[in-house]
């Protein structure tokens, strides 16, 4: 049974009936592979399946929350960047989006959006503005309908100015190529020149990692499409990709020479 009050119910089932306990769900799973504790028994289950298939995946949740970490930092700082718009952003962990942006630019106003109920019910209680200056808020709603995304992040967001959008491990549950590229795409053309994309999947890069996924499917969650490198790229295209380019995500402005390799990749992108 969760330790969190606000799952909190009898045999391990939460206070709240439109949450599926039952069945292995991907924010619940990569917030047991980072070491929390807002999962349930079928998510530890398919989770567990998975890592023994691929160990490195409780690895690739820690280093996906340092690359977001990292690419916040060079946006609010660097790039001067105040406008945040992170798109599946899952369960609340340590060092989220509005955390690092605010303490970099206080002014900084950020959109999270997902459309998992129980992520809804953590985001209204946890994810607070960190500064008087800034803004937090949260839209329910699925990154395959841009458009409706776009509709209620005008609310917050000042669209005429840069926005720094962001796909953080997300767009690997969507089975075509094409409609990654189609989301990715209509989700830009909102934002003004300016605006940055921020993106990372993991790959197909290793026999473990695709035996992993298989693992995933088996246990009775969304399948998650491994794509390469290459691939990723493409969601890119006709943006001005920075330094170091389109890179393991441990390799995207590391913080020390000791960097180990993982699968998944992983950009930041400005739109011209």
């Amino acid at each position: 049974m969760s330790d969190n009050p606000w799952m909190r119910g009898t045999d391990d089932k939460p206070v709240f009936p439109e949450i599926d306990t039952s069945t292995p769900h991907a924010a619940r799973l990569w917030n047991y592979w980072m070491g929390g504790k807002d999962n349930f028994a079928a998510d530890r289950a398919a989770g567990d399946a998975v890592a023994a298939a691929y160990p490195d995946i409780v690895t690739m949740a820690k280093v996906s929350r340092q690359f977001l970490i990292r690419a916040v930092s060079f946006l609010a700082g660097e790039a001067g960047v105040t406008q945040f718009l992170d798109i599946g952003a899952g369960l609340p962990t340590m060092q989220n989006t509005h955390e690092v942006a605010q303490r970099i630019a206080p002014q900084s106003r950020v959109v999270y959006v997902d459309n998992d109920p129980l992520v809804l019910v953590h985001a209204r209680a946890l994810l607070d503005n960190t500064t008087p200056e800034g803004v937090t808020a949260y839209v329910d709603a699925d990154y395959n309908q841009p458009d409706s995304i776009i509709a209620d992040a005008r609310n917050v967001l000042d669209l005429t100015k840069p926005v720094a959008v962001m796909f953080m491990g997300v767009l690997g549950y969507v089975a075509k190529l094409d409609d990654v590229r189609n989301i990715v795409a209509r989700t830009l053309a909102a934002v003004p020149s300016g605006s940055y994309l921020v993106l990372w999947d993991g790959t197909a890069t290793g026999e473990a990692v695709v035996e992993g996924g298989e693992k995933l499917a088996e246990a009775g969650a969304v399948p998650y499409y491994l794509r390469s490198p290459d691939e990723l790229g493409q969601c890119f295209e006709g943006l001005e990709i920075q330094s170091p380019g389109v890179v393991q995500i441990t390799h995207w402005r590391p913080d020390t020479d000791e960097v180990q390799p993982i699968d998944a990749y992983g950009a930041v992108a400005r739109k011209p």
